[in-house]
């Protein structure tokens, strides 16, 4: 391994919400951020692709480019693929996929693209290609530009093997965590899901208070790679038993009762039961958390084009804007939804919400508050 191998990493992430990708790679250390379209870029070796993978809450797969060559033609890219030293980076033992892309270039048949690099491949390592190779390579041709990089991720990284129960429409715990991030939620700042669903909001903000590693619990690609070392990256994990974290709760509650369940399963899985709190009621039953310290409440009600009628979802977001309003003075708001009118209907005094970002067919925004103002009391 070569420690002092300086690639370009790049952090696939949610589009609307770079910023917020781009500031947690800075905040974890990471070199050259840079935000792009889609995600960031940073740059590092081996071992910054490994913590990368382990740590970032927020990323959905991490890319590492290993090449990068103008190809205006079909002719070009098979001969500059060539010259590509191959055995640097991939093994001989293991399946590789390819998967090609080409916007705005002379060469746009992804099929063709995709064989040339599989022959360039082939030729040299004479390894197996395969569509459900653990491994996959990621060809880009973007404007003749031609961009060779390895997925060194996998699965994608929201598969954290905690949350194995989900209810309807759930949300990805990278898109949470990147949520919370936007929120400028601070590890050990108390929080509230009133809306629950399976977890998601309630547990990233357990982990990330107590320092759980995302990754910690699964494999990644690059595992395979020969750049590998196994004893290294068992060095980068941490202990997975916090300390001195008596004190610490986070709040979810549901008018679901199989909701408070699948929270609860999925908090045990990912170690912090112990801190997250479940509860089966409707909203209206929502009270203030037995705390002096003010917090975040996020929430990720149903939508009008995902969930139920509009009628009824405005009451329901009526009912929610209401005990905001009475209970959680000095507390901030998070709500994610669809629909403007939704949101307005809280009667909630919302900050201009974030850009549309995708999710689940759909493109939702960020609505956030500042602290709650305490009523005003009639005279």
């Amino acid at each position: 391994m070569n420690n002092a191998d300086d690639f370009e990493i790049f952090l696939v992430g949610l589009p609307g919400l770079e910023s917020v990708l781009g500031q947690e790679a800075r905040e974890r250390g990471f070199a050259k951020v840079e935000t792009v379209a889609g995600g960031a870029t940073c740059r590092g070796g081996w071992p910054d692709v490994w913590r990368a993978n382990l740590e970032m809450r927020g990323a959905s797969r991490v890319l590492v480019r290993i090449a990068e060559f103008r190809a205006p033609h079909l002719a070009q890219l098979d001969k500059r693929s060539r010259k590509v030293d191959w055995a640097e980076f991939l093994p001989t033992n293991v399946p590789i996929s390819v998967e090609a892309s080409s916007k705005r270039s002379r060469v746009y048949h992804t099929g063709a693209i995709r064989q040339r690099i599989e022959g360039a491949i082939t030729d040299k390592l004479g390894v197996k290609i395969s569509p459900s190779a653990p491994l996959c390579l990621r060809v880009r041709l973007d404007d003749d530009l031609c961009t060779i990089s390895i997925d060194t991720s996998g699965d994608p990284l929201h598969k954290r093997e905690h949350k194995l129960a989900v209810n309807k429409a759930p949300m990805r715990e990278t898109m949470a965590a990147q949520f919370l991030l936007a929120c400028d939620y601070k590890a050990g700042e108390p929080l509230v899901d009133p809306m629950c669903g399976s977890g998601t909001f309630v547990i990233e903000a357990a982990e990330m208070t107590l320092g759980l590693q995302a990754g910690r619990s699964r494999s990644f690609a690059f595992e395979h790679l020969p750049s590998f070392s196994a004893q290294a990256f068992a060095q980068m994990k941490t202990a997975q038993a916090p300390e001195g974290a008596e004190g610490l709760h986070f709040w979810g509650s549901d008018r679901d009762a199989g909701a408070i369940e699948m929270s609860r399963a999925n908090a045990e899985r990912a170690g912090v039961g112990e801190w997250a709190r479940f509860n089966h009621f409707a909203i209206s039953d929502l009270q203030r958390p037995s705390t002096e310290a003010t917090g975040l409440v996020i929430v990720n009600p149903p939508y009008g084009d995902r969930i139920g009628d509009k009628k009824g979802l405005a009451a329901l977001y009526g009912a929610f804007g209401n005990v905001m309003k009475e209970r959680f003075a000095g507390w901030r708001v998070g709500l994610i939804t669809d629909d403007h009118q939704l949101a307005k209907a809280t009667g909630l005094r919302f900050k201009k919400p974030t850009s549309p970002i995708p999710h689940g067919g759909l493109k939702v925004k960020l609505y956030q508050t500042g602290p709650i103002q305490q009523p005003a009391q009639n005279s």
